[in-house]
């Protein structure tokens, strides 16, 4: 349990970082320079041109995922009761990446009508962020379902 609750305390540190790490390189035909996209300038594209889809994006992307990882953080340290953890299950459901990812990929689409796009480090490090918190979120509702041997 304690590398769980090391690993999910890592995650309050990974996130900030993954949210700022370029996600993708893109740009306008092979010949001009790539413009790197991280999760806050897609977001910040997105207050711009869609200020409801950026709101939703940003609980979704932001808050859902931290909120959770906190919440999980009080559950493991017994700061929180473990009734909790089917708020937290929500809660993690609705810290969904795919929504982030597809509405960047809409506002990519309306900016950019001829274009390429490459995958850079920060969407490896943002997609290993959600996949690490789906499973201390699992790990740690296993360990806290199995009875408690009596002291």
């Amino acid at each position: 349990m304690a590398l769980l609750k090391f690993l999910n305390l890592s995650l309050l540190i990974l996130y900030p970082i993954a949210w700022t790490a370029p996600l993708m390189r893109a740009g306008l035909l092979p010949l001009f320079s790539l413009s790197e996209i991280s999760v806050l300038t897609g977001l910040q594209s997105l207050w711009a041109s869609d200020i409801f889809l950026a709101l939703l994006v940003t609980v979704f992307a932001l808050f859902a995922p931290y909120l959770k990882t906190i919440g999980l953080a009080l559950v493991q340290f017994g700061w929180l009761s473990e009734r909790s953890l089917p708020a937290l299950h929500v809660l993690g459901k609705l810290a969904m990446a795919d929504v982030f990812l597809i509405a960047l990929y809409i506002t990519l689409t309306k900016g950019i009508g001829l274009g390429r796009i490459e995958t850079a480090w920060g969407l490896y490090l943002f997609t290993a962020c959600i996949l690490a918190s789906l499973l201390i979120s699992w790990r740690t509702e296993n360990l806290l379902a199995r009875p408690h041997p009596k002291e």
